[in-house]
């Protein structure tokens, strides 16, 4: 078995890239020759839907997996990418807050089943846009956070909050998560604020910010609905192209934390 590396794709914030991320990042990884899970932990289950995978077709899910007795090769189902699986999404993952409030070990229920050797070289955690218990498992879990950060005003404000949250659970369940890389996503070269942001985030973060920027692409927004990724729905598009980049980036961190 490979050895595993698990990393959350987190920013509490919605609307910034974080589900485009997951299944595009997964798979331009898949396509590079890598075996690949996402796990759809967002009741909306939008990157099940990306996939190709409709709510009548998931039959054990995300929510299984985190509070039942299922596995994560239970609810692993294929998707439309070659080498890219998929567990699926549930709307039941809307009331775990408070189904698990007083339930002990709640932070770490989804470590416990993803310990087993599994056959993916990557496991991406596709989080909801919110700080709660589903994201906290998923940080618990993690080796790492990859944080999409939209290019827009609030963005370095907003950011401050996930990083005390990856403090916190540093300092509770899991010492050795770090930040795999915070990704600038919905960027316009031609508009002077999304420069500024992404100067503002390069001085502040510095290596952190990958180099590679997702810009604003009208076929990335096309692609889920029509149940793609942008790399099937449009090979040669500069969306496919930058997440292709991210891929190969990403790649190369890997070698140097190993």
């Amino acid at each position: 078995m490979p050895e595993t590396r698990v990393i959350a794709v987190a920013n509490q914030k919605g609307g910034v890239g974080k589900t485009t991320t997951a299944v595009n990042l997964g798979a331009a990884l898949a396509e590079a020759g890598h075996k690949v899970a996402i796990i759809d932990l967002d009741s909306q289950g939008n990157a099940s839907t990306g996939l190709g995978v409709p709510p009548e077709q998931r039959k054990v899910t995300s929510y299984d997996v985190l509070v039942e007795d299922a596995q994560l090769q239970d609810a692993c189902c294929a998707t439309n990418v070659a080498g890219l699986s998929l567990v699926p999404s549930s709307r039941d993952l809307s009331s775990v807050d408070m189904e698990m409030s007083s339930r002990a070990g709640r932070t770490k229920l989804l470590r416990r089943k993803l310990t087993a050797p599994s056959e993916f070289e990557y496991i991406l955690i596709d989080c909801p846009p919110a700080l709660g218990l589903l994201t906290v498992n998923a940080m618990v879990a993690a080796d790492s956070v990859l944080v999409p950060l939209q290019a827009e005003f609030y963005a370095l404000e907003g950011l401050s909050q996930l990083l005390m949250t990856i403090r916190e659970v540093r300092q509770t369940g899991n010492p050795d998560l770090r930040i795999e890389g915070v990704l600038l996503t919905m960027s316009d070269g031609r508009n002077n604020l999304s420069q500024q942001v992404e100067a503002d985030a390069r001085n502040t973060l510095a290596g952190l910010v990958y180099r590679t920027v997702i810009p604003r692409n009208v076929r990335l927004s096309e692609a889920p609905s029509h149940a793609m990724s942008v790399l099937q729905y449009d090979p040669n598009s500069k969306g496919s192209a930058a997440y292709r980049e991210l891929a190969q980036e990403f790649l190369a961190r890997q070698l140097v934390t190993v």
